[in-house]
C-alpha cells in the first residue's frame, strides 16, 4: 500500500525535525562534492527557526507522523526563490520531492513571474527532478566553497481559464 505523503505548512514547532531531515539529505550532497559545510548542513536550530517565523513559505510533507521532508520559498520581487528542498534518505525516489515543489509552487503562482533555485550543478539527479518539473539551467556560478552551481528558472505558467 503506497501512502501519499501530507504535504502542510510548517510551524516553528517543526524546526528540529525539518534540520533533522535536511542533514540528511544533503549528506549525500556533502559527500559527492567532498564538502561536509554546504550550508544546509551548517544551518542551526535558531536560524531554520528564524525561517520558519518570517516571510518565506516553508512546506513540510509528512507520512502518519513523520516528516518526511520540506521545502522553502521567499518571494523577490517577480520571483519565487525556492530552496532547501529535502526528503529523508529512505524516501527518496518516490516522489515526495516533486509533490513538496508542486505545493510550493501553487502556494507562490499568484505572486510571481518565475520561480528560480539553485543546485550543486554536477547533481544529475536533482538536476533531473528539476527538468521533469519545467526548470531549465540558465546560468551557473560557484557557491561561497567554490563548488559550481546551476541556476535553474521556470516561468509561472498563465491560469486557464475553461468556461
Amino acid at each position: 500500500m503506497i501512502t501519499e505523503p501530507r504535504i502542510a505548512p510548517a510551524d516553528v514547532a517543526d524546526a528540529g525535525e525539518i534540520l533533522t531531515v535536511q542533514r540528511a539529505a544533503f549528506l549525500t550532497e556533502a559527500q559527492h562534492y567532498a564538502d561536509p559545510f554546504l550550508p544546509p548542513l551548517t544551518e542551526t536550530l535558531d536560524e531554520v527557526r528564524a525561517a520558519l517565523a518570517g516571510p518565506a513559505t516553508v512546506l513540510t510533507a509528512r507520512l502518519g507522523g513523520r516528516l518526511v521532508g520540506s521545502v522553502r520559498a521567499h518571494v523577490d520581487g517577480d520571483t519565487a526563490h525556492v530552496g532547501r528542498l529535502s526528503v529523508a534518505p529512505d524516501q527518496q525516489g518516490r516522489g515526495v520531492g516533486g509533490r513538496l515543489l508542486r505545493a510550493v509552487e501553487a502556494v507562490c503562482a499568484a505572486r510571481v513571474r518565475r520561480f528560480a533555485l539553485l543546485t550543486g550543478a554536477d547533481s544529475a539527479q536533482n538536476l533531473r527532478l528539476y527538468q521533469r518539473h519545467g526548470y531549465r539551467v540558465v546560468g551557473h556560478r560557484p557557491d561561497a566553497n567554490g563548488i559550481r552551481l546551476a541556476l535553474l528558472e521556470k516561468a509561472v505558467s498563465p491560469a486557464r481559464s475553461d468556461a
